[in-house]
């Protein structure tokens, strides 16, 4: 058994936005601290959510270093250092670590589309080349990449290697993750409407969109399913489910939808960079009105 990162609600935190497209850190600290305050188990800085692939490199190390500093030690922080391009990702890795972040997230490969044992090698060369814990990201709707059952027992067996993010949204695949890998490595879910079947199949938590907006709530479901309450999880997701899918924070390209959320509760992120747009008038407005719902509304 390895060491576990963390256990319930960790949030892929959005990057917030100047007027003129330059990230605000007074903003970002303001995030940070009100994710902890509301139970937040972890922060997950330059991610998917956290527009990481339009950053510089410059940016990018900003932002995670701002990220250690801010938290303190109060909860993990797991920095979004993976790229399709190996000897990139090592040297990102490398200053995360030394930087102080907790841990790692490594998207697939995208683009190029490596193979499995390209994968393997991929991640293998990362791990080597750090101490701290690692994440694999499998989100093969945006990378093209699927990291199959089998090559996860591989990877496994990277003494740093230690959990994957399952964003692949098959449950029957990631069902046989959990059988091949057993102790050997631990799963997050990350959907936010997967966030009980995952968690009944032994995952540790959620890497979560939806608990940039509701931290607390999404915490407590993540808590219900450690303490092994299913059916008073479900019945407490099957509230944010109509919010949390592609009627709410995903009617969109993520992270523009929770971007929008944000500021509709007063938090002024800003704008997505390009090629992502705001969304359209009337998604704006459907957005609000299942926010108003909710108490969630400014």
């Amino acid at each position: 058994m390895k060491n576990t990162i963390f256990t319930g609600a960790g949030v892929a935190i959005v990057t917030p936005m100047n007027a003129d497209g330059s990230i605000n850190f007074d903003k970002l600290g303001e995030l940070i601290d009100f994710q902890i305050d509301n139970g937040t188990d972890a922060i997950i800085i330059c991610g998917t959510t956290g527009e990481s692939s339009t950053m510089t490199d410059e940016e990018h190390i900003e932002c995670i270093r701002y990220a250690v500093e801010r938290v303190d030690h109060r909860v993990p922080v797991i920095a979004g250092t993976g790229s399709n391009h190996t000897e990139y990702a090592v040297n990102l890795s490398k200053t995360a670590e030394e930087l102080g972040a907790d841990a790692l997230l490594l998207v697939t490969p995208y683009y190029n589309k490596a193979s499995q044992q390209g994968l393997i090698v991929h991640y293998t060369t990362i791990a080597n080349a750090v101490k701290i814990p690692i994440i694999l990201y499998n989100v093969p709707s945006r990378t093209g990449v699927n990291i199959q059952p089998e090559t996860l027992v591989e990877l496994a067996k990277v003494e740093n290697i230690v959990a994957v993010k399952e964003a692949s949204g098959n449950i029957s695949q990631i069902a046989r993750v959990a059988a091949l890998c057993g102790d050997s490595l631990d799963i997050y879910s990350g959907n936010d409407d997967q966030i009980v079947p995952i968690m009944a199949l032994g995952g540790k938590g959620v890497i979560s969109v939806l608990s940039n907006v509701m931290p607390f709530e999404t915490h407590e479901v993540a808590t219900l399913c450690l303490e092994n309450r299913y059916p008073e999880a479900q019945a407490k997701m099957n509230t944010l489910l109509e919010f949390a899918n592609s009627n709410g924070l995903f009617c969109d390209v993520n992270p523009i939808p929770v971007k929008e959320a944000l500021n509709i509760m007063g938090f002024e992120v800003g704008e997505c960079r390009l090629p992502l747009t705001r969304m359209s008038e009337d998604k704006i407005e459907k957005l609000r009105a299942k926010m108003t719902a909710l108490g969630l509304a400014k």
